[in-house]
C-alpha cells in the first residue's frame, strides 16, 4: 500500500482527490527523441514545461527529459511544478539522490579522477557522511577569509572595468566576474592565488579551464550554440570523453594537490583518500561554486538594471546609511546584516533565477504526492523531476510572480516568504545536514550574493548595460557595461 506525503505529517484525512498522472512518454526510442527535440529547438525550455501544463490542467505530469536515447540511460521522469509537491525532491525518506545530480544521467567518473564526488552521493552512502563534514569543515575554516577575499577580488575587478570603459567605451562584466569568482574562491580555501607565480600556477587561466572542464559534463542537457543537427547527433545523443578537457582539469588539480595541504591533511584525518579529497575540492570550487557565481551574479547584474536607476538609489543609500551608522570604512558581515534590501533583492534574485534549475529524486517506495489540486501514486523506482524556475513563480505562493520586484522579501510577510524559495535543493529557511542533500555552502553563498551587491553600490551609484544578445543564452549570455558611474566619495 502506498504511504501518503501527508501522512508522515499526520494530515492524511484531508488528502485531495487521487488522479491518475497525466502525460505520455510515446513510442520507445522515438518519444523521447521528439520530447528532446521540442526541449531544445522547436519549444524551448519553457515553453517545453508550459504548454504541456496547459494541456494536461495539471503542475504533475509525465514526460521525457534530456539528454535520453541513443547513447544514454531512461529519460522518462514525472514532472513537478508546484511549491506543494516540489518539496518531496528534498525527502531522502521518500526519494534517492544517488546519481541524480545532473538527472537521468551521470558523466564518466574519469571528470573527477574515478572517483564519485559528493553531489553524486545519497545521504545513505557513508563516502557522504565523510565528504559533507569534509565540506562543512572547508567552509567553517575559511569562511571569514572568503569574505575577505571576495571584497579583494572585487575590487580588483572594479578596476579593470573602470579601465576598459575609458579606453574602449564598454567593459565585459562576464569575463571579469569568471576572474574574481575563481581567483576568491581558490585563495579562499587552498590559500594560494592561482595567478601567482609558482610550479602549479594557474596564471589567469583558471577560469577558463575550469568553464571547459564542466562543459562537457552539462553539454548532454544544454545548448552549448553549436548548430542544431550538429548537437543532436554529437552531444545530446552520446556522452563526450574526458580526454577532450584532460589538459584543463590537470593545471587545476595539479594546484589543489600543491597548494591546498591544510584542507588536504584534514580530509586525510577523517579518513577521506588525499585524491578523493582533491577531486572533490576540484568539484566544490570548480563546478559547484565557481559555476554557479557564473551563472548567478550576470543574472543579479541584469535584474538590478531593468529596474533602473531608482533601485540603485535606494541600494546606494541603504548601504552607505549602514556604513555610517555602523562607523566602518568597509563593509563587514555585521552591516551586511543590517541590509534588508540588499537581502531581499537577493532572494528575488534566487527566485527568478536558482542557478541551478533543476532537480532529481527516485522514488525509494511507492508513495502519495500532492499537488495543490490533487493527489497521485508514486511507485517506487520511478524518478521525479522539478523545474524550480515554474516552482519559485508559483502564483498560489507569490503575487505576481513574473515580475522581479526588488522589495518582494521586506517586511513581516515579506520573511514569510523566505521558506518558498528554492535553489540550494531544500527550502532556504532550511538548513543542510549531513543526513541531507542541501547544499553545504547555501549560507555562504547567499552571503557572498549580498557582499556582492552591497560592495557594488558602495562603489557606484549607477551602472548601463549593453542590450541582452538576441537568442535563447538566457542569463548566462555576456553582460557589458556601457557605463559606471561612482559614487562621490568613492
Amino acid at each position: 500500500m502506498a504511504t501518503s506525503t501527508k501522512a508522515a505529517t499526520g494530515d492524511s484525512d484531508d488528502r485531495l482527490p487521487l488522479k491518475k498522472i497525466p502525460g505520455t512518454y510515446g513510442a520507445p526510442f522515438f518519444g523521447a527523441v521528439k520530447d528532446r527535440l521540442d526541449y531544445f529547438w522547436f519549444q524551448g525550455v519553457d515553453t517545453f514545461f508550459k504548454s504541456r501544463m496547459d494541456e494536461y490542467k495539471s503542475t504533475v505530469y509525465r514526460v521525457n527529459m534530456p539528454p535520453g536515447p541513443p547513447g544514454f540511460p531512461d529519460p522518462r521522469v514525472i514532472v513537478l511544478l508546484d511549491q506543494k509537491s516540489f518539496p518531496v525532491l528534498f525527502d531522502t525518506s521518500l526519494v534517492e539522490k544517488k546519481d541524480v545530480f545532473l538527472g537521468t544521467y551521470r558523466p564518466s567518473l574519469s571528470f573527477t579522477g574515478g572517483y564519485r564526488v559528493l553531489p553524486y552521493l545519497d545521504p545513505s552512502e557513508e563516502r557522504h557522511t565523510k565528504l559533507k563534514t569534509f565540506c562543512f569543515n572547508i567552509l567553517k575554516d575559511n569562511g571569514p577569509r572568503l569574505f575577505s577575499e571576495f571584497s579583494n577580488a572585487i575590487g580588483d575587478s572594479f578596476i579593470v572595468w573602470e579601465t576598459a570603459l575609458e579606453e574602449g567605451g564598454t567593459a565585459s562584466f562576464s569575463t571579469e566576474c569568471a576572474q574574481f569568482a575563481f581567483n576568491f574562491l581558490f585563495r579562499g580555501v587552498v590559500h594560494r592565488d592561482p595567478v601567482a607565480p609558482g610550479e602549479a600556477s594557474l596564471g589567469t587561466k583558471g577560469g577558463e579551464h575550469a568553464s571547459l572542464w564542466t562543459a562537457p559534463q552539462l553539454a548532454p542537457v544544454a545548448s552549448l550554440g553549436l548548430p542544431h543537427a550538429i548537437e543532436e547527433l554529437t552531444v545530446h545523443s552520446f556522452p563526450l570523453p574526458f580526454i577532450l578537457v584532460k589538459s584543463q582539469y590537470d593545471p587545476i588539480f595539479k594546484f589543489i594537490t600543491t597548494y591546498a595541504t591544510d584542507a588536504l591533511g584534514k580530509a586525510e584525518a577523517l579518513g577521506i583518500d588525499r585524491n578523493d579529497a582533491a577531486n572533490n575540492l576540484l568539484f566544490f570550487l570548480s563546478f559547484n561554486a565557481f559555476g554557479g557565481f557564473n551563472i548567478f551574479f550576470p543574472a543579479v547584474v541584469r535584474e538590478i538594471a531593468g529596474v533602473g536607476p531608482d533601485l540603485m538609489r535606494e541600494l546606494v543609500s541603504e548601504v552607505k546609511d549602514v556604513l555610517a551608522a555602523t562607523g566602518e570604512n568597509k563593509i563587514s558581515l555585521q552591516s551586511l546584516g543590517k541590509m534588508s534590501l540588499v537581502t531581499s533583492v537577493v532572494y528575488e534574485c534566487f527566485r527568478i533565477n536558482p542557478p541551478v534549475p533543476f532537480q532529481y529524486g527516485r522514488a525509494k517506495k511507492d508513495f502519495i504526492l500532492e499537488s495543490h489540486d490533487a493527489s497521485f501514486e508514486i511507485k517506487k523506482g520511478e524518478m521525479l523531476f522539478g523545474y524550480q524556475p515554474f516552482v519559485t513563480n508559483d502564483p498560489k505562493v507569490f503575487a505576481d510572480p513574473g515580475t522581479f520586484n526588488p522589495k518582494r522579501f521586506l517586511g513581516p510577510e515579506g520573511e514569510k516568504l523566505i521558506s518558498s524559495v528554492f535553489w540550494s535543493n531544500g527550502r532556504e529557511t532550511d538548513s543542510p545536514t549531513l543526513q541531507n542533500k542541501q547544499c553545504a555552502g547555501k549560507d555562504l553563498v547567499v552571503t557572498i550574493s549580498r557582499l556582492f551587491v552591497a560592495e557594488l553600490f558602495n562603489r557606484y551609484e549607477s551602472f548601463e548595460l549593453a542590450p541582452k544578445p538576441a537568442g535563447p543564452a538566457g542569463p548566462t549570455s555576456q553582460v557589458t557595461f556601457t557605463s559606471l558611474i561612482k559614487n562621490a566619495k568613492t
